[in-house]
């Protein structure tokens, strides 16, 4: 069958009011516009359109589809209460966020995490309509102290997938277009310690695209990937491997070489017949799926039911391999990563030496 880029399914809600509408759409309508008081023209226009353009790059897709949701769920919560979302009141957000991490009904209690995150889209939310939420006013900021106080608990960390498991899921790939495909998406996201969404938002060159994330330039070294991370543009370097079989590079240019991919995205569908690449780039769902699959097929992890173990892995088990198993210094993989401090590094560095370095002793005990 012909693979297609996904999209994210919408949750079945009761029909929405005006609080409820896709943010990313009927609010840029209503914010970037022209003032009242100035009459249209065509150039006039036209810089609507282009501000319109600016505003929706000024967060990934991702993020503002997660945001209103976030917007949605918040509207929702407050129609089925008798309130009004508009205009921005702490109170009610403190309220909110008091019945997400204990709530009344069925529904599951939220994470700490995942309230900070419902509290940063509706913060986004409020400021697309005009509206300022101070996440420092008391209603809000004591309750959140008191949740992650009582509710706070370590980070749940995947399972890293270290070379032997990559070898491992690699054998499990047919030998065809597809097979080429995801071989090459396993090796470059596990040696550029790439995230799901920055591995499928490759293009061949610079600016091929208008929703280019990066661009790649193959060297007789490697690889090099000029790359728009979340902490603005970097360039990860990816040398080849000791062998064809586990060389990044070598399946990087087999893919596009049989692809015949010279322009555009470089990770795509293939074709119903599976003997050509279509011109649609793939979803970064399509990297999650495909590592949970080859996890399945390679058997990893034995020791668990199946659902346990599959639940274990995802995007980041590949930056968490690589971070766990190159045997460098420590500030190469934080370069490689993108990360701003060494702290985040350590997160993901599953197996390491961690009294390599031994403060007792140098201390004189």
């Amino acid at each position: 069958m012909t693979e297609t880029p996904e999209k994210s399914p919408s949750e079945p809600l009761e029909r929405p009011d005006r609080h409820e509408r896709d943010a990313s759409a009927d609010l840029e309508r209503d914010t970037i516009a022209l003032p009242s008081h100035v009459a249209g023209s065509g150039t006039l226009d036209h810089l609507v359109e282009t501000a319109r353009d600016y505003a929706r790059q000024a967060a990934s897709e991702n993020t503002r589809r997660a945001y209103a949701r976030d917007w949605t769920h918040f509207a929702r919560w407050c129609r089925m209460r008798g309130a009004d979302p508009l205009p921005s009141s702490p109170q009610l957000i403190g309220l909110y966020i008091a019945d997400l991490a204990a709530p009344g009904g069925k529904a599951p209690a939220l994470s700490v995490s995942s309230i900070e995150r419902r509290l940063s889209g509706l913060t986004w939310g409020y400021v697309q309509r005009g509206e300022r939420l101070d996440r420092k006013d008391r209603h809000i900021a004591t309750v959140l102290a008191g949740i992650r106080r009582k509710h706070a608990r370590p980070p749940v960390q995947k399972e890293a997938i270290l070379p032997e498991d990559l070898r491992d899921m690699l054998a499990t790939l047919p030998h065809d277009l597809r097979g080429l495909r995801d071989r090459a998406i396993l090796l470059i996201g596990f040696a550029g310690g790439l995230r799901r969404s920055e591995i499928v938002s490759l293009d061949h060159g610079k600016d091929d695209t208008p929703e280019c994330g990066g661009w790649i330039d193959i060297l007789d070294g490697g690889v090099v990937i000029t790359l728009r991370g979340k902490t603005g543009w970097r360039e990860v370097e990816i040398s080849r491997g000791s062998t064809d079989q586990t060389c990044p590079v070598h399946a990087l240019t087999q893919w596009l070489h049989f692809a015949r991919i010279d322009f555009g995205p470089i990770f795509t569908a293939v074709s119903r017949s599976g003997l050509k690449a279509t011109p649609d780039r793939l979803s970064d769902k399509h990297v999650a799926r495909l590592i949970k699959q080859t996890v399945r097929d390679a058997g990893l992890r034995p020791d668990l039911p199946e659902a346990e173990r599959i639940k274990l892995y995802s995007g980041h088990s590949l930056r968490a391999g690589l971070a766990s198993s190159a045997e460098v210094e420590e500030r190469y993989v934080q370069k490689q990563l993108g990360h701003a401090s060494a702290e985040m590094t350590r997160r993901y560095q599953r197996r390491r030496d961690r009294f390599r370095i031994n403060l007792t002793k140098a201390a004189g005990l």
